[in-house]
């Protein structure tokens, strides 16, 4: 069983996903994702961006996909892979540009590996994962209703 302190409880409006954090992987991420959900940033968030066989990405707040948080960090690439439940940092072309965005693979999407942050993995509600509406953006997005780290859910 994941440590509740790293433990991220999604509750969307698919259901809940539970994602066990990795600081062990990508401590700065892990520990800004944690901060950003005990902030309740992450509650209302649409999932902007979601690719049939690929993945499921949210975080951004305006929901088009060119926002976030506004604090950067510096990539912690990792030799976790890209496959089914992996979390993963989005950022754009520069590999220190992540911030508040990532996203859920739905299938192994192992050429991302060591060129995007895994910082988790889903253990429980991969099956509301799947049923994400698709689209770029969906015309009718689900949402994270609220985020909460499993200590203090």
């Amino acid at each position: 069983m994941a440590n509740p302190e790293d433990t991220l409880i999604l509750e969307t409006s698919k259901g809940n996903v539970v994602v066990e954090m990795r600081p062990d992987l990508a401590p700065k991420h892990v520990a800004r994702i944690k901060e950003l959900a005990k902030q309740g940033f992450y509650d209302g968030v649409p999932f902007h961006r979601v690719i049939e066989g690929f993945m499921a990405q949210t975080g951004d707040p305006t929901g088009t996909g060119a926002g976030g948080s506004g604090q950067k960090l510096g990539a912690e690439f990792n030799a976790e892979p890209h496959t089914r439940g992996a979390v993963s940092m989005a950022r754009a072309q520069s590999p220190d540009s992540a911030d508040s965005q990532f996203f859920i693979v739905f299938d192994d999407a192992t050429f991302l590996d060591r060129k995007y942050t895994v910082w988790g993995r889903v253990i429980e509600g991969m099956e509301n994962v799947d049923q994400i509406n698709r689209g770029e953006p969906p015309a009718n997005p689900d949402k994270i209703l609220s985020a909460k780290i499993g200590a203090g859910a």
